[in-house]
Formats: C-alpha cells, structure tokens, sequence
C-alpha cells in the first residue's frame, strides 16, 4: 500500500497525513490514489465527525512531484486523467465531517487547490500560497480559480494566475483564505482542539450547516472545473501536437 499519504483514526477525529517531506509533500499518481481512497474511507465511516488534513516535514505540499509530469497523453487519456482527479477530490464536499487543513510551509498549485476545497485553512507563520501553472504551460485545474473568485474576487484570483504572485499567511489571512495564523509550533495543538469541538457538536447540526454553506459556494465551483477539464485538455492537445 502506499504509505506517503496516510490515514489515521483517533476516536471520532480522522488525520490524513502528507509523508512525502523529502519532496516537501510533491503529489504523484500513486499518492492521489491513495488520497482519493482515503476520502471514500472517511465518507464510509459514520464515526468520523472531524478530519484534519496535515503535512510532515517543512512543508503541507508543494504540487505537483515535477519528476512525474512530461509523459505524453492522447486527448483520451488527459480527459480521463482530469475526469478522475475532479471525481477524486470532489468527494470533499460529499463527506459528513469537515476537513480542516494545517498548513505549514508551501502550499503550492493543484495542492493549495485542494485546500481551498476543504471547510478551514490554517496557517503557521511560515506558510506561503502560490499557483505557478501558467509558467508551465498549464492553467490551474482543481477548483482553485472558482473558489479564490468567491473568497477573494477578480483582482487576486487573476493576479496570482497570470503572474504566479506569491501570499504569505498574513496576506492569506486578510483575504480570508486562511481562517487563522498561528506560531508554528501551535499549528497541530491549534487544529486539533478546532477538531474536537466539532466533533463534539451534534453531528446533524453540522452536516446540515455545511450543506447550507456548500449550497451557496459550489455551483459555481463546479462549473468552473467543468471549463478546467476541457480548456485543459484542450492545452495538452496543443502541446502534443507542437
């Protein structure tokens, strides 16, 4: 089983852990897999009331691992690439618990993206926000542009995009990406006390107040990925045939 994305369970608080620290956390397709099978354990276990999502090392996670992209695909195959990714991380908001995240360090790309997926983002001192995929050749892909455009509006969704513009945690902070900034060394305490209150709420009241939350925000996010998939696709067909 692959064990640089791990999954553990302490009473009704789940922990998914990042444990790729040497490459600061960097995603490959054996590590989405197991993320995506991860998220349908949670969805699976009733038990579950609070998720913490987190990262060893320096960082939550830089990306995308650069040794794993660059193999060509036909246009079939990138389709059902991003088909699964989208489906994959998509079973955030189909989960009864809420997803806090612990950043630490980089946050970088279709990660930060997945961030931005979950319910609450917190930040050490040292986190740092960045989505450099136009300097690839690419466009950001996982959600990302839609739910910045809600959080943060035109201005900063665009300039991160088109100029690879880098957040610290303040700046994150004052534009709501981030829910709280705490000393480093508090990050884990931090997100594991948010945990347990949550989990020591009604589980009802919350999977119904996140529905009421989801309800206003994911239309519009989803339609968003829908132009990802293709306008994507689309870019690795122009560069297939360059």
């Amino acid at each position: 089983m692959e064990t640089r994305v791990r999954l553990e369970i302490d009473g009704p608080v789940a922990t998914i852990t990042n444990d790729n620290a040497e490459k600061h956390n960097a995603f490959d397709d054996a590590m989405d897999a197991r993320l995506f099978e991860i998220l349908s354990e949670i969805k699976a276990n009733p038990d579950v009331r609070a998720v913490i999502w987190r990262g060893e090392g320096r960082s939550w996670s830089s990306g995308r691992d650069v040794s794993a992209i660059g193999v060509p695909l036909t246009t079939d195959q990138h389709a059902a690439l991003m088909r699964r990714g989208h489906d994959g991380i998509q079973q955030l908001w189909e989960l009864e618990a809420p997803v806090i995240v612990a950043i630490q360090g980089w946050a970088i790309g279709g990660s930060f993206q997945r961030a931005l997926m979950c319910d609450i983002r917190v930040a050490a001192e040292d986190a740092r926000f960045m989505l450099p995929e136009l300097g690839h050749g690419v466009i950001p892909d996982t959600g990302g542009m839609g739910v910045l455009q809600q959080m943060c509006g035109h201005g900063l969704v665009s300039d991160m995009v088109l100029t690879g513009r880098r957040l610290d945690a303040e700046e994150a902070l004052r534009y709501g990406i981030v829910s709280r900034v705490v000393p480093d060394d508090e990050l884990g305490a931090t997100v594991r006390e948010m945990a347990e209150t949550i989990a020591a709420v009604p589980p009802l009241a919350v999977s119904l107040a996140r529905q009421v939350i989801g309800n206003l925000a994911r239309p519009g996010i989803a339609a968003s990925m829908a132009d990802e998939r293709t306008f994507q696709t689309r870019l690795n067909q122009e560069r297939s045939q360059s």
